[in-house]
């Protein structure tokens, strides 16, 4: 029986510490640029859903990356 990874397909734990690290050590003023950045992406779409759809929209997500 083959141990399920605890992280997602190209994820470990080093990937993991890095994003925290990134993070934990990043200034407001960087935060606020890099989240005004990524609405300014031509390349990415914001949608609102219901929080209980999340799981679904998630689900297929995961679905669409591996097919």
């Amino acid at each position: 029986m083959t141990r399920q990874s605890r992280f997602p397909k190209g994820w470990n734990e080093e990937r993991v510490r890095r994003v925290l690290k990134h993070y934990d050590n990043q200034a407001e003023d960087e935060a606020v640029a890099e989240d005004e950045a990524a609405w300014e992406d031509a390349s990415q779409t914001f949608i609102e859903i219901p929080n209980d759809l999340v799981p679904v929209v998630r689900e297929l997500l995961a679905k669409k990356r591996v097919a």
